[in-house]
């Protein structure tokens, strides 16, 4: 099997092997490897040494300690850690009881779906799948691990949405059922919006639509609801529509398209999610999509914003109208300037309305 290398993890193969031959990668970076997918975040998970022994060996390389009640380090961006066993004690991501374990079938039991729980050994590359991880990839399945420990954290089930949006994979039927029994009102606002955004940004958002309101995520967070109709009309624009996304407002595409099918406000789901700045800023002056598209619609928006910041540009033939009008890139002058209200008597305030009224009354001359 192909594994993962850089000159920080030699480095540390070459300092781990004086204490152990069981060091492994664990979790998302072993899925990603099997599906030939970039490698984001590395973890590693060190076996048979002693507290002391793993401290000193931390501090010795210039590792931070990122959780140490949880012994966690960080070294150029990778996650080192000991197999540990969390047992939930009180609420939140932080209520945890951790031991520590020197079997690899327990420590992988705390993780939330087989497919990430694969352990892959730094050393040699032998791969460990105590929970039919690879067969759950194979499958394309989100599968939960062990009903207990999943839902000692109730974030899983929204990890379980954004991952199935970024992966393509569809939920297990059982691991649907548990989740959709899970309460989710123990979770800040942060957590939350953080795998919304992930979601945001992923290849199939018409399963991440799927998964927000079959897990129960929409009511239980959005207080929202959809019906069949609107779901599949929402879901094939999302699926046919993003090969026309912009890449730089790819994030904003969801939160637009699922809010003009549902009739809500534009910003109001931001503000359920209490999403930053950028998104109330980008929301707030978006507009519907008409009913009919034509040059004097995109004429007439452009007087506010080039179109290509209309969220509504995915729409087939929006961008090759508006390329051709010449108000894609950049908003619509007519040819008009400030200089020539102002040359004509007109002051302060009223430099800028007379400007966009003869603009206005240009753009209706062109679309006569």
């Amino acid at each position: 099997m192909q594994t993962i290398t850089n000159k920080s993890i030699e480095f540390l193969k070459k300092e781990l092997s004086k204490f152990t031959n069981r060091a492994y990668f664990v979790g998302g970076c072993v899925r990603d490897l099997i599906l030939r997918k970039p490698i984001c975040d590395i973890d590693i998970e060190v076996f048979d040494i002693s507290q002391n022994d793993f401290e000193a060996l931390m501090q010795k390389i210039g590792a931070i300690g990122v959780g140490k009640s949880f012994f966690v380090y960080k070294y150029n961006g990778i996650d080192i850690s000991l197999p540990r066993v969390e047992k939930k004690i009180s609420q939140g991501h932080r209520g945890f009881q951790v031991s520590l374990s020197s079997d690899t079938k327990e420590a992988s039991k705390r993780r939330d779906f087989s497919m990430n729980a694969l352990m892959l050994n730094i050393f040699d590359n032998t791969l460990l799948d105590h929970w039919n991880g690879l067969r759950d990839i194979e499958l394309k399945s989100i599968k939960i691990i062990d009903e207990q420990k999943f839902q000692e954290d109730s974030l899983r089930v929204l990890r379980a949405m954004q991952f199935s949006a970024r992966l393509g994979f569809k939920i297990d039927p059982n691991s649907i059922k548990i989740m959709q029994k899970m309460k989710l009102d123990d979770l800040s606002s942060e957590r939350i919006f953080w795998e919304f955004e992930k979601m945001f940004y992923s290849k199939y958002l018409h399963f991440g639509l799927y998964y927000l309101f079959q897990l129960g995520i929409a009511q239980k967070v959005l207080n929202l609801k959809i019906d069949f109709s609107t779901f599949l009309k929402t879901a094939l624009e999302m699926q046919r529509g993003r090969v026309r996304f912009e890449d730089e407002l790819y994030g904003y595409y969801f939160l637009y398209i699922l809010s003009k099918n549902l009739n809500l406000d534009f910003e109001y789901i931001v503000s359920k999610l209490k999403a930053p700045t950028n998104y109330k800023k980008m929301l707030k002056k978006q507009i519907l999509v008409p009913k009919k598209i034509d040059k004097y619609f995109l004429m007439m928006l452009s007087l506010n914003y080039p179109i290509k910041e209309w969220l509504g540009n995915y729409i087939k033939g929006v961008k090759e109208k508006s390329i051709d009008i010449g108000i894609y890139d950049k908003m619509y002058d007519g040819g008009i300037s400030a200089k020539d209200v102002i040359k004509d008597g007109f002051k302060s305030k009223e430099i800028t309305i007379e400007l966009q009224r003869r603009k206005k009354e240009k753009i209706k001359q062109e679309c006569e």
